[in-house]
């Protein structure tokens, strides 16, 4: 008797945080869709999870994902069976609540009991779905960049709220693009090259009923960007993608505006400084690290 005949089965390897980024490409690439990679900012643990409805399934995927994942170096895989349980419920122990300025990111298990300070605003997620819930510290970057703009705009910025341009470059779950329009702003646009990263965007969106206040759509930089003018341009892509398209991401952005680079490791940081100086030397330019992470501010004239 197969012992799964009651439950399904978790599979989960616990991986180096620096490398979900690149894991998740291997993944992408190869039009995986079983495994999804969870994380952990504040403990800094990642870990690579699939659910499967048979121990032999399990072990099957178990043997193509090793032997695409053989440059990295996984710690001793888990199987355990999840009698009687919804599989989300397995992902529930590694993600928190967190905020930042007014906005609160919360699991949406925590709905029917989280109290939300007057003023405040909160986007709902539901670890389930892929692409994370932006506990990861490349996200985190670029969503404490977007809510400090935000926070300073009317000293810096002429133009009304309801008039600037946000555009998501890469939006994953749309997590950067749905947190702009809960901080009130009107005129987003998201998009990635994984359609399947899209679809959960608009599933994100419907759990916030914030439907149809985002368009999102399935494109690259290469015709993502439809040489649009972002006042706000989010980019929370790898490394050496955005030193690739340094002078693409710059040229979208409007006079006085902002590009916000994210997906940059610590130590990359130097070299896609030194792509974006190149290309767009006179505007200003700033960094922050967390964790192995770091992010580019650059301000346009």
């Amino acid at each position: 008797m197969d012992k799964t005949a009651h439950g399904l089965v978790e599979v989960k390897w616990g991986i180096d945080p620096a490398k979900t980024d690149w894991i998740d490409d291997v993944l992408l690439e190869h039009g995986i869709e079983n495994w999804s990679i969870l994380e952990d900012a504040i403990n800094r643990k990642a870990w690579i999870v699939g659910i499967f409805p048979s121990q032999s399934e399990a072990q099957a995927e178990v043997s193509v994902l090793s032997a695409l994942l053989t440059d990295f170096v996984l710690e001793k895989t888990e199987i355990r069976v999840l009698p009687d349980c919804d599989w989300k419920e397995s992902y529930k122990a590694h993600f928190k609540a967190w905020q930042f300025g007014k906005l609160h990111w919360v699991p949406i298990w925590e709905k029917e009991n989280f109290i939300l300070p007057e003023g405040d605003a909160v986007l709902w997620l539901d670890p389930g779905l892929a692409f994370g819930t932006g506990n990861h510290e490349t996200t985190r970057l670029c969503i404490e960049r977007l809510v400090s703009f935000d926070q300073a705009l009317d000293s810096v910025r002429a133009k009304k709220k309801e008039t600037l341009r946000v555009i998501d470059a890469g939006c994953g779950s749309g997590i950067l693009a749905l947190s702009a329009a809960l901080l009130g702003y009107t005129n987003i646009y998201g998009f990635d090259l994984d359609p399947e990263a899209v679809r959960v965007s608009f599933e994100n969106a419907e759990l916030n009923n914030l439907t149809g206040r985002v368009p999102f759509k399935t494109a690259g930089l290469d015709d993502g960007l439809l040489r649009e003018k972002a006042d706000v341009l989010l980019a929370n892509i790898q490394a050496d993608v955005l030193m690739r398209y340094a002078a693409v991401l710059t040229q979208s952005v409007a006079d006085h505006g902002v590009l916000i680079l994210s997906g940059i490791l610590a130590v990359e940081n130097d070299a896609v400084r030194n792509a974006f100086t190149q290309v767009v030397p006179t505007w200003r330019i700033e960094s922050k690290v967390m964790g192995e992470w770091s992010d580019i501010l650059l301000l346009k004239p």
